[in-house]
């Protein structure tokens, strides 16, 4: 069943309807090729196959019945290990959670299982979703399915892998600082954050197992190996919550556009606080002049700029996680605080990104007000933006796969950027825009440097455009990118 493997979940849905395949063959094939490629790249930690096998029964029994379980009926997926599975261990990669089984299901995986979708298992991360790359001290490192030797990205890196790797055709992941987005441009997949609030974060650890609080900034939002699938997958998990469904519906605007000549394309490739890589910058520049016969292409000049942008963001991020990140690493933030005072007075030039990171983690409620109305005046701005254009398109982190790096922390970290290194912290710079102004934010493949290493490309829209970023994305593909099987695999 080979060549089911890397099948859009809309083309098994259609197969299964069809009759061409039943719902336990489909499983079954997703399993076999877990069972067989899995054991490298260690992105599927967690597996229900006998149940996955008696749902997939009961769906192929209700369809041989004329019943419709709905529209993903009997279509196989792995789900982020952040995100609680009623009667499957979920640990959000903490040790403390080992033994964790939530007696509910998240929204978001409730909503895909009414729907008809089949759980297989959960997909690996790092501990408590606070990391670019995926590992713990529970279930170990995921590999990347193009070169097991590098970093799948996280935190819904086992997610992504689960993905590229043909395990199944759909993932649900989570993202706060770009973990969906980077993941997917790590491993070649599509991935979409959602505009804030759009999908309901009910379940989903941290915060701790029980928490009934909508986190600020976090979303959860879907993996799938095309664009028409992240649509496919939003349409099911979107909606709003049961304290508020009485009344509020949520009635997402069509894409602004439905072909490529009709889109007012801006583009923002550069910015000294965070430069790109040769190697991606190189994919970058070419998906825009690929763009360039289709599209209104407009250079927005600098309306918007990252040293702005992120100290904002990163103060905002700090609120929602600064208090569980862990101990030493909140001591060396007491022990540099006075230090980047310091240095401020005297005029020093210090790294701006962990100089915020710091004060957001030791920051007043007072002071985060004033980050937040700075978000506001931001989201205000971007409203004006896209009044000139449809779709930003800009990096969504400065390099490619990078070697596994999983020493140390956040703050003593680097990448290498065209030779150069720079802080690990970097991986916030280009996804902050999204993020902080609640923006929709789609990550999409647009090619792979001479190295082999997949590069995507972020396409940001208006809050609430999410159908009009998803749809920008699936055009994209005619004329550039698209899913790539991960070549290593299948030899």
């Amino acid at each position: 069943m080979d060549e089911l493997s890397y099948r859009s979940a809309s083309e098994c849905l259609a197969a299964l309807r069809n009759r061409d395949v039943s719902s336990l063959e489909l499983v079954d094939a997703c399993i076999a090729r877990i069972e067989a490629l899995n054991p490298e790249l260690n992105a599927v930690v967690a597996t229900d196959y006998d149940r996955a096998r008696e749902t997939a029964r009961a769906a192929d029994a209700a369809r041989a019945n004329g019943d419709a379980l709905g529209v993903l009926h009997g279509l196989p997926m792995t789900i982020k290990d952040s995100l609680e599975t009623a009667g499957l261990v979920t640990t959000s990669g903490a040790p403390e959670l080992r033994h964790y089984v939530p007696e509910e299901d998240a929204v978001a995986v409730h909503r895909v299982v009414d729907a008809g979708a089949i759980v297989l298992g959960k997909t690996n991360l790092p501990i408590y979703a606070g990391d670019w790359q995926s590992y713990n001290a529970v279930y170990g490192r995921t590999n990347n399915p193009w070169d097991v030797t590098r970093t799948v990205g996280g935190s819904s890196g086992g997610a992504a892998a689960s993905v590229a790797a043909g395990f199944v055709p759909l993932e649900i992941g989570s993202d706060i600082a770009g973990s969906i987005r980077t993941p997917a441009h790590y491993c070649g997949v599509y991935g979409h954050k959602p505009s804030h609030g759009v999908v309901p974060g009910r379940g989903h650890i941290p915060g701790p197992p029980g928490t009934k609080s909508e986190a600020d900034l976090a979303v959860v939002g879907p993996l799938a190996r095309t664009a028409g699938d992240l649509q496919l997958a939003l349409d099911v998990i979107a909606g709003p919550d049961t304290l508020l469904r009485d009344g509020w519906s949520l009635s997402l605007p069509a894409s602004r556009a439905d072909r490529l000549s009709e889109f007012r394309v801006g583009y923002w490739l550069d910015d000294p606080l965070c430069p790109i890589d040769a190697s991606v910058r190189d994919e970058l520049e070419a998906t825009i002049e690929a763009l360039r016969p289709h599209v209104k292409l407009v250079d927005i000049g600098a309306p918007l700029q990252l040293d702005r942008i992120v100290p904002l963001y990163v103060r905002l991020l700090m609120g929602v996680i600064g208090g569980d990140l862990p101990m030493p690493l909140r001591a060396m933030a007491r022990i540099l605080l006075p230090y980047y005072a310091f240095s401020d007075r005297l005029g020093i030039p210090t790294d701006l990104v962990a100089k915020n990171a710091v004060r957001g983690m030791l920051q007043s409620h007072t002071n985060w007000n004033r980050a937040n109305e700075g978000r506001t005046k931001l989201r205000w701005q971007c409203h004006a933006l896209f009044n000139d254009i449809d779709v930003l398109l800009t990096p969504i982190v400065p390099v490619t796969a990078f070697p596994h790096q999983t020493g140390g922390n956040h703050l003593s970290r680097r990448l290498t950027v065209n030779g150069k290194k720079r802080p690990y912290m970097d991986h916030v710079c280009w996804v902050a825009l999204a993020t902080a102004a609640f923006l929709p934010a789609t990550s999409a493949p647009v090619g792979v440097t001479p190295d082999g290493l997949p590069v995507n490309i972020q396409i940001v829209g208006p809050f609430l455009g999410d159908k009009t970023t998803i749809r920008f994305a699936e055009l994209l593909a005619e004329v550039r990118g698209g899913f790539q099987p991960t070549p290593s695999l299948d030899r």
